[in-house]
């Protein structure tokens, strides 16, 4: 089964709100060397919000985010026309937004789950989702640990 993230995951390892950063971080540590996967959409809905922060701010948190993104095999994918088909169809779906229809739509279709910190989705317990886990700081191996908190300059309101 693949394992997914959306946006709220990977942002949420700079939340405001510790024990979302410490799950979300957490996440990320456990699987450094597995692959997770990631919609383009989410990977830009990232983007769009480390854009808007200050150059700054930019500064601190894109060499943590850079290298994870070299050492962990996070897989970016695009929507194919069985996760459309699935987020229009699916009348379990209908009352979501479309970027979270998409979301658990190729989930769904791909019979994998998405680890997320969005109440929405959450709140679905017929959807294949979960928070991650909550457990004491585990830390990344160096020097991407000290890039890490680094970035911790840099805190972001993860929520939707």
């Amino acid at each position: 089964m693949t394992e997914y993230v959306d946006a709220s995951v990977f942002l949420g390892m700079h939340s405001m709100d510790e024990k979302t950063r410490v799950a979300c971080k957490n996440y990320f540590v456990r699987r450094l060397n597995n692959e997770v996967g990631m919609s383009f959409e989410q990977v830009g809905k990232c983007d769009d919000v480390v854009w808007g922060l200050s150059r700054k701010e930019q500064d601190v948190y894109y060499p943590f985010m850079d290298n994870l993104h070299t050492i962990m095999r996070i897989k970016r994918v695009a929507y194919d026309e069985k996760d459309v088909q699935e987020a229009m169809k699916n009348p379990s779906l209908q009352d979501l937004s479309i970027t979270d229809k998409l979301t658990i739509g190729m989930a769904i279709v791909r019979n994998g789950k998405l680890c997320t910190t969005n109440p929405s989705l959450l709140a679905r317990k017929d959807f294949p989702v979960y928070f991650p886990e909550l457990s004491e700081e585990l830390s990344f191996s160096q020097p991407l640990e000290e890039l890490y908190q680094k970035s911790l300059e840099v805190r972001i309101c993860t929520q939707e």
